[in-house]
């Protein structure tokens, strides 16, 4: 099978979503000819499909994520890109008061058929106000949607069945995933919200992990084995809202161990939901503490030595699985 990276696949399932149905549009700050996105998904796009279903817009992230909800419940299906996680907080009226509430709101008689495409995460060094990890808060919005794709076939196929949601969808990338490349078929596919997958399988100890933190977990999966002949399992949510307990929960009760891994921080994060999940569900089975990995509760350094020891990474996960195994 072909590889590609994650942000090719991106722009592969906005180019076949555009041409499979005209009311899908593209909005955001500096997306079209001229700049082709602060991280280039949508190169090419507005040359391809024109300036009317790829519009560049002023630097206002309220006014982007207002039209767009405006646009969905009048029968188009918009998909807004805010150029960096952190400036949603710019547009959280217009996301949680509006796009999460309007379809409960009115009964179902309208859906609000929304993406909203946005970069998380550190490691690029540019400071504290374009370098968090703010899914949490999203995930307690109710009636959004959250996806956090960590591979480029993930990255696809959760796009395209987002595009053709009814609900608003709040679709997490993390930056340093953009050139990552992986198999991605040719043929058209989607991946149903809330079906985790097992990145690795293992006996010893249960590794949940998010977005890039799935790739670190990986690499201290193999190091554990190698130097310790620790046997362990990567689940891989995909979807946080809605979110697969089951898979979560099946794993934990085959390992009895669990380490839970996120780049959000730490306090009421997205570590501290699934950890809750777990032990409300499958507390009996554990031989050990649930044990959590996520980022200070600080803001992100613009210091790269400060930026690295903030953030998570494979010896913090290891120490973890070290501490319980």
């Amino acid at each position: 099978m072909r590889r590609i990276s994650y942000r090719d696949a991106l722009r592969e399932a906005l180019r076949e979503e555009m041409l499979r149905d005209e009311r899908v549009f593209l909005l955001g700050e500096d997306i079209g000819r001229y700049w082709g996105g602060a991280f280039k998904v949508t190169k090419g796009l507005a040359e391809e499909f024109g300036e009317e279903r790829v519009r560049d817009t002023p630097i206002s992230e309220s006014a982007i994520i207002g039209v767009a909800i405006g646009a969905a419940i009048t029968g188009m299906r918009p998909v807004a890109e805010i150029m960096f996680g952190d400036l949603t907080a710019l547009a959280m009226d217009q996301i949680a008061n509006q796009a999460a509430k309007l379809r409960y709101m009115f009964g179902g008689q309208i859906s609000v058929p929304l993406v909203i495409r946005t970069p998380f995460g550190g490691g690029v060094n540019i400071a504290a106000h374009h370098s968090q990890s703010l899914e949490a808060w999203f995930m307690h919005v109710p009636g959004l949607h959250v996806a956090a794709p960590s591979t480029p076939y993930d990255a696809k196929g959760l796009l395209k069945t987002a595009i053709r949601s009814e609900n608003p969808v709040v679709f997490c990338e993390h930056k340093l995933l953009y050139p990552v490349e992986g198999e991605v078929p040719e043929e058209d596919y989607m991946i149903p919200f809330g079906t985790a997958t097992i990145r690795r399988e293992g006996t010893d100890i249960t590794i949940v992990a998010t977005l890039y933190m799935v790739h670190k977990a990986l690499n201290a999966a193999k190091t554990l084995e190698k130097e310790e002949g620790i046997n362990v399992e990567v689940v891989d949510p995909r979807t946080l809202v809605p979110l697969d307990k089951k898979t979560i929960i099946e794993s934990v009760k085959k390992t009895g161990r669990v380490v839970v891994v996120s780049e959000d921080c730490k306090t009421a994060g997205v570590t501290a939901e699934i950890s809750a999940i777990i032990a409300e569900e499958a507390i009996d089975y554990l031989d050990a503490p649930i044990k959590r990995v996520a980022a200070m509760d600080t803001p992100i350094p613009f210091s790269p030595p400060l930026e690295n020891f903030v953030i998570p990474d494979e010896n913090r996960i290891i120490r973890a699985v070290k501490e319980i195994v």
